[in-house]
């Protein structure tokens, strides 16, 4: 699931993608600048970047598990330390980061396990004291509606930002898929289009995830609903 409809989907959209999130969330931004000076922090899952440099008093190193989102990193700053990691197995050492921060992602991984597995290794790297600011898609939100908790979002690449690459391997028409067509050309809307897997998060749910899995380990200081995300503020026991 994660390979076909989330890993390839970012690949292929990376430009399209950094061009639409080049606006940092005030609530995100607000966190990082109530950091230490000095503190170390990691952004696991980083896209492209849009909060490495926003307080220059902190350290901060960024992870993804797109190629082309890292370079994009790099394009925008040579001061950015980023580097390509899968969130599942961090390349970082236990208890060397002072926070860090989860933004959109943990919701593409489409089992409970896997979820825990990342937050697992988010735990691992942290200082004890240290915290861990998780954002999410919610099922219940204002302006869209869910039928089920597990999603296909269809996101249109329009043809401007297709590379040569991309074009050689966009279908005309639609292939058997174990979950849903993916890479198919609409001519109407110039664009083709992907699907990226969500796990949408009811109330309480990532709360409980937490809980069940790390009582006495990560402790839930602040939760909150932001722009249609459920948001959790854990520390590090």
């Amino acid at each position: 699931m994660e390979k076909q409809h989330v890993y390839e989907v970012y690949e292929k959209i990376a430009p399209h993608f950094s061009h639409t999130r080049y606006k940092p969330w005030p609530s995100v931004a607000a966190h990082l600048n109530s950091l230490p000076d000095g503190s170390l922090v990691a952004d696991i899952g980083c896209g492209n970047g849009k909060y490495l440099g926003v307080n220059p008093r902190i350290q901060m190193v960024g992870t993804d598990r797109s190629f082309n989102l890292i370079g994009i990193c790099r394009e925008r700053s040579k001061n950015f330390q980023t580097f390509v990691a899968d969130s599942l197995k961090l390349p970082l050492r236990s208890a060397s980061f002072d926070s860090l921060i989860s933004i959109a992602v943990i919701h593409h991984f489409s089992t409970d396990s896997l979820r825990v597995q990342a937050l697992n290794e988010m735990h691992r790297i942290l200082k004890p004291g240290g915290t861990m600011l998780i954002y999410v898609w919610a099922y219940e939100q204002e302006n869209k509606k869910f039928a089920t908790q597990d999603v296909f979002v269809p996101w249109h690449l329009h043809d401007t930002y297709e590379g040569e690459e991309s074009k050689k391997n966009v279908q005309s028409k639609p292939e058997e898929s174990e979950f849903i067509e993916t890479g198919i050309k609409d001519k109407d809307k110039q664009a083709t289009v992907y699907h990226r897997y969500y796990h949408v998060f009811m109330e309480g749910e990532l709360e409980a995830l937490i809980t069940q899995n790390f009582e006495g380990r990560l402790a839930i200081i602040q939760r909150s609903y932001n722009h249609a995300n459920r948001v959790v503020l854990c520390q590090k026991l």
